[in-house]
């Protein structure tokens, strides 16, 4: 499995870097891949927020028995997995490929920034849709922005780390 994730992040390198020079001057390979992988990521996440929002939840309260989730916070459960898999993959496989940990470890340290992230997620729909009365979906869309710089900055110097503290002394 691991080849065949390898193949398509070479692949999807590739198509990424074609673009590239003409950024060359603003920012890093890295950072570009990072922006483009993490793009369309979001706009994933966006697309299935809104159609599974207007599609399945809008106006439903989803019941699970020792809960009841409202309609965008129902969405956020049934969404985040996704994006959340489709993302690890991209920035294991196209983004960070130079890290030294073992997949594992990434995979772990991935969830847990992650977690946060859904915290913040969470926290941010609460306060924009419960307490503001703003829509939900651009309501995602603002706490996303939010939540994509911490996750830059964990990512890269926690998740997929490419100093090794051996070489690092």
């Amino acid at each position: 499995m691991r080849k065949i994730f390898t193949k398509i992040g070479l692949h999807i390198q590739k198509v990424i870097d074609f673009t590239y020079p003409l950024f060359r001057r603003f920012i890093t390979l890295q950072v570009y891949r990072y922006g483009i992988c993490g793009s369309a990521n979001i706009l994933l996440d966006w697309v299935l927020y809104f159609f599974i929002y207007n599609c399945i939840f809008k106006d439903k309260l989803f019941h699970l028995g020792f809960v009841t989730l409202s309609p965008h916070i129902a969405t956020l459960v049934f969404v985040f997995p996704v994006t959340v898999l489709t993302g690890f993959l991209l920035q294991k496989y196209v983004t960070f490929t130079a890290s030294y940990l073992h997949g594992i470890v990434q995979l772990m340290r991935y969830l847990l920034v992650v977690f946060v992230n859904l915290c913040i997620n969470y926290a941010g729909l609460k306060l924009f849709v419960d307490q503001l009365n703003f829509y939900p979906t651009p309501s995602k869309m603002i706490v996303t922005i939010i939540a994509i710089i911490f996750s830059y900055i964990m990512q890269k110097t926690f998740t997929f780390k490419t100093v090794s503290p051996k070489n690092n002394a």
